[in-house]
């Protein structure tokens, strides 16, 4: 499935891009959103969306009152960082699973992508921190990240798994064809929400190639 990962400003265009997509990422943090505007785009929004608040919006406080408004306004999925604080964490994911919502723990490298070993013991600690599915995004520096990144397809099941930068583009792809129940796109190339990222006309003309 194809996740589109929303950044528009206007809660308007947030609702409108997400009901054209098959899934939808809201950035709760890059749209700028406050509890209000949460609620109404998360009720008015019919396809599966995922709520997402990156730590460096808000404090964790406010952070956890825009996830819960987003789960009880029925949001499918909540992104939760696997670095984020004990307490913090433990509540939304408890929070979630008890309104029918499910937990997406991810973890994030922005500078390069670690060795196998060390991938295995964040997607283990993902799933006994009880994560729904494991997301892991680490940086491409060369194919081999990719191929690494992808590797990880053979060993476990609800896993999102990819590269980020111009050498991670092929972990975009290749990972919905190795068992991810998604992958994410921007809705343009002027909305990427992370490098490498392709746009959602760009993925779904090379996945139709596939059929």
């Amino acid at each position: 499935m194809i996740c589109v990962s929303v950044v528009e400003k206007s809660p308007e265009s947030v609702v409108q891009i997400a009901n054209s997509a098959e899934m939808a990422e809201i950035r709760i943090d890059l749209c700028e959103l406050d509890e209000n505007t949460v609620k109404s785009v998360f009720s008015n929004i019919s396809h599966p969306t995922i709520a997402t608040c990156r730590p460096d919006y808000c404090n964790d406080e406010q952070r956890s009152l825009l996830l819960k408004t987003a789960i009880l306004s029925g949001a499918c999925y909540v992104d939760v960082e696997i670095e984020s604080a004990t307490e913090f964490k433990n509540d939304i994911i408890s929070f979630a699973h008890e309104h029918g919502c499910k937990v997406i723990i991810s973890y994030h490298n922005y500078e390069n992508t670690p060795s196998i070993e060390e991938l295995r013991n964040i997607i283990d600690t993902c799933f006994s921190q009880k994560a729904d599915i494991a997301k892991v995004a680490t940086t491409a520096l060369s194919q081999r990240d990719s191929a690494v990144v992808l590797s990880l397809y053979a060993e476990y099941e609800n896993l999102v798994a990819l590269a980020m930068g111009e050498n991670g583009k092929i972990s975009r792809i290749a990972n919905v064809c190795l068992g991810s129940p998604f992958t994410f796109v921007a809705i343009d190339k002027q909305h990427c929400s992370a490098a490498g990222q392709l746009t959602a006309a760009q993925m779904q003309t090379i996945l139709n190639n596939f059929k």
